[in-house]
């Protein structure tokens, strides 16, 4: 059976001041025209289908475009939320859905119960695993202490139970929205970190053929067996070393895998450039850059006037700017944001309390500090799915 991997589309999103609907409009016509060149049997879409809860409408009609061409193909699409999705919205119309084979997966209770297709070799379970949020979720999986690694561990047991049950041979594919051990982070996923811990062991995985992940947006591989697609598209500079693309994955007779990855169309190539700005407005090995979507990270000691202006005459794609002057060993100072720059909200907090106390908080204080932050982002995301 041959199926395509892909994930993190994040229709409605855009890259800084970009409208990306176009290029995602593109790739969605890309998925379809790679699916026939292909002869891909089965597409699967490891969540974050929409960039928020409530998308617009735009992104809402391009995802009813997507649904309806490929159903159009008669090629089945197993489907599953991810942590930006509402899961209960994108859920809404699921069973009518089904029978146009596209099999959305949405429902945390539904972890064990898989999307049966079938082959010249046999049955191929799919099982949806959509995010699971571990406060909102443990209650469904029985478990006391809410936690990634638990919860996801809880719903492996159900997917390897069923999974015992169905007759010798049948074959197995589990998508996943996680942060699993091991992957490479950008900065445009966003955070879901519980307890202090984001990751997860590829261990929780064992047991079956083929893991195709979605949440980290660099295309990835785990093991043979357990592989992040990463997003088709870029949402930020961080992913600018990023080869966008898909996986198409050959699982054979006996569960063996074999993966070939297939590239996306790029809209606009990325580039992150550094100096002072005369040098970079001189520099000539600068030239490839000049059509690219710029982030220039300016280091003059003093901050020049109207830098924007001036850099787009030469890179007229330039999105940001960023400011670090460079400083001699006797000059200390460093910007707010740059002492802020890769540190967790849980950090952030814990430096406070030392700057305020003189100390830093004890063990007990940190589990309040993550307790707290914990139950924000579990009311964040309950919110978010009540509106």
């Amino acid at each position: 059976m041959r199926l395509l991997h892909t994930s993190d589309w994040h229709l409605g999103r855009a890259f800084h001041r970009v409208n990306m609907l176009g290029a995602q409009a593109g790739f969605i016509g890309h998925l379809v025209e790679t699916v026939r060149e292909h002869a891909v049997d089965v597409v699967v879409v490891s969540g974050d289908v929409y960039d928020r809860a409530v998308p617009p409408l735009a992104a809402v009609e391009l995802f009813d475009d997507a649904l309806h061409r490929l159903a159009a193909l008669g090629v089945p699409t197993v489907m599953i939320s991810g942590n930006h999705d509402s899961a209960r919205r994108l859920g809404v119309g699921a069973g009518l859905i089904d029978r146009a084979g596209i099999h959305l997966r949405t429902d945390p209770a539904g972890c064990g119960t898989p999307v049966v297709l079938g082959d010249a070799h046999g049955d191929v379970a799919f099982y949806g695993l959509p995010y699971l949020e571990p406060a909102l979720v443990k209650a469904e999986f029985g478990v006391e202490k809410a936690g990634h690694e638990a919860v996801l561990a809880a719903a492996m047991d159900r997917v390897r139970a069923d999974l015992a049950a169905r007759a010798p041979g049948t074959r197995s594919v589990v998508l996943a929205h996680a942060f699993v051990t091991g992957g490479e982070q950008s900065d445009s996923e966003r955070d879901i970190t519980v307890g202090g811990v984001a990751a997860v062991p590829s261990g929780v995985f064992d047991g079956v053929d083929y893991v195709a992940l979605g949440h980290l947006h660099g295309c990835q591989t785990l093991t043979e067996r357990v592989r992040y697609s990463g997003s088709p598209l870029p949402y930020s500079f961080s992913e600018h070393r990023h080869r966008k693309s898909m996986w198409l994955v050959d699982l054979d007779a006996d569960g063996s895998v074999s993966a070939e990855r297939l590239d996306c169309p790029v809209p606009r190539a990325l580039a992150r450039l550094r100096g002072t700005l005369e040098d970079l407005l001189a520099d000539p090995e600068l030239t490839p850059h000049e059509d690219a979507w710029v982030e220039a990270t300016l280091t003059d000691p003093v901050r020049p006037d109207e830098p924007m202006a001036r850099l787009t005459e030469r890179f007229p794609h330039t999105l940001s700017i960023v400011f670090d002057p460079e400083r001699g060993p006797e000059e200390p100072g460093v910007s707010y944001a740059r002492r802020l720059a890769d540190r967790s909200d849980q950090q952030i907090a814990e430096d406070f309390v030392t700057h305020v106390r003189g100390a830093g908080p004890d063990d007990r204080e940190q589990d309040v500090l993550r307790d707290a932050f914990d139950a924000v982002r579990a009311d964040d995301t309950a919110r978010e799915v009540a509106r």
